[in-house]
């Protein structure tokens, strides 16, 4: 199965309101280990290495890439 790389969430400005929601009263750490769980649980629902392996590449470009604007 290939990383889709395309919009596939129906509500994707609701689900990123409950992300926020979900980090709101956290300190810095708490927002970032909740990240960071949340990452494990759908790397773990997901569960193709290859998938996983693309995943980790282009989030890793796309923030080297925002970094050098």
């Amino acid at each position: 199965m290939p990383l889709i790389r395309t919009p596939n969430i129906p509500d994707p400005d609701g689900f990123y309101e409950a992300l926020i929601h979900a980090q709101r009263g956290l300190s810095d750490e708490q927002a970032d280990m909740l990240l960071t769980k949340l990452v494990l649980i759908l790397a773990n629902q997901v569960g193709d290495r290859a998938v996983l392996d693309e995943a980790l590449a282009l989030a890793r470009d796309n923030t080297l890439q925002a970094g050098a604007v």
